[in-house]
């Protein structure tokens, strides 16, 4: 090792005291920016008040419980959950969705049976039960509200983008 030169694990002074003013350059830069009004790129979706100020939530929107099945917007969307879930435990030990759509109680319920995809593990293998990681069914079903959208709304259906036949 000898005749290497400098180790490169204790770099020169000099390139620490670069390295140090760049970045005060940057923090400084970076201040500057905020203390002037910032261009506001998307719009604001916390109503008029100030970003810290302490405002009364608005009311929760309410469920659309008409247990009519919505449409899906793309291909492989979860399903919208169509009742109200409020009131419903979905903890490490109870899951109130299994009680209605799990495949033996579907007949009682008239509620549709979990996929069976819900049954695989990672590597395709169907389980007896649903898979841990498809267990808490909220984060990926969602219910629907009467809530007006908080930006406008684009979607276009990919049946409408394609040319027509």
């Amino acid at each position: 090792m000898c005749g290497q030169g400098r180790s490169r694990l204790n770099p020169p002074a000099s390139a620490f005291r670069a390295g140090l003013a760049a970045a005060c350059l940057v923090l400084f830069a970076g201040a500057l920016s905020a203390a002037g009004e910032a261009p506001q790129i998307v719009p604001r979706l916390t109503g008029e008040a100030a970003p810290m100020s302490e405002v009364k939530a608005p009311p929760l929107a309410r469920p659309i419980v008409d247990d009519v099945k919505r449409m899906r917007n793309y291909p492989e969307q979860p399903p919208v959950i169509p009742h109200s879930i409020e009131g419903y435990q979905l903890t490490l030990n109870t899951n109130r969705c299994l009680s209605c759509h799990k495949r033996e109680f579907t007949e009682g319920s008239g509620a549709p049976m979990i996929s069976i995809t819900h049954f695989m593990d990672r590597d395709g293998q169907v389980l007896s039960d649903v898979t841990p990681r498809r267990y808490f069914c909220t984060q990926c079903h969602v219910p629907q509200t009467d809530a007006s959208p908080l930006v406008p709304n684009l979607f276009q259906d990919a049946s409408k983008l394609g040319g027509q036949r």
